[in-house]
């Protein structure tokens, strides 16, 4: 029974994240979005390969915390989501959604990790937008770009692609997919990676 209401939270889910925005920005809020417009759907090469290591990281928090993907070893399967840029349109709905998927993370005894180049006070004021986020939000601002730049995932104009990666408890790259910068990635497609990573533990 538990498993048949958790199949159907899930499916209610990702129907909602598929059938259009996750969050309900509001008119203030969309006010202060700034829209690039249409962009180049990728502008970099990836350094790093599924089944190899994981490059180490160590990024600040804004919640004042250091946050280094070691801490994780043998404890939590670590889900990255790269995002290019503060107060743009996309960015602002794909983080929101992903509290409605919180308990999809949990089942998978994972946690997520959001990392975009912005600096810190730029990501407070944008998050407090947002609302409570679930998952640490960290600053890839100084070295600019330096963790983005390790995956290969830093563009050409100092953003960070739409990106995602599912490293495992041992610290090996399980998943990575650099999407369409423009799009908002797919969710049922990360999830399903995800329990696949959790199950083959």
């Amino acid at each position: 029974m538990r498993l048949f209401l958790r199949t159907v939270s899930a499916i209610a889910i990702l129907i909602s994240w598929a059938s259009g925005p996750a969050f309900a920005l509001s008119d203030a809020y969309k006010e202060n979005i700034y829209n690039p417009g249409q962009l180049k759907p990728v502008d970099s090469t990836l350094k790093v390969r599924e089944g190899e290591p994981s490059p180490e990281f160590t990024l600040p928090s804004l919640s004042g915390k250091t946050i280094s993907l070691s801490q994780f070893a043998g404890k939590k399967n670590v889900v990255i989501s790269f995002v290019p840029a503060a107060w743009t349109p996309i960015c602002s709905d794909q983080w929101p959604g992903y509290n409605l998927a919180k308990g999809l993370f949990e089942a998978n005894d994972a946690v997520l990790l959001g990392i975009t180049v912005d600096n810190l006070p730029t990501l407070y004021s944008w998050t407090r937008q947002m609302g409570n986020l679930w998952f640490p939000v960290l600053s890839d601002f100084w070295p600019h770009g330096a963790v983005a730049d390790k995956f290969g995932v830093l563009r050409g104009d100092g953003t960070a692609e739409r990106a995602l990666f599912i490293i495992d408890k041992t610290g090996i790259l399980r998943y990575a997919k650099v999407g369409d910068i423009n799009r908002r990635p797919d969710l049922e497609e990360l999830i399903n990676a995800l329990e696949k990573v959790n199950s083959s533990k």
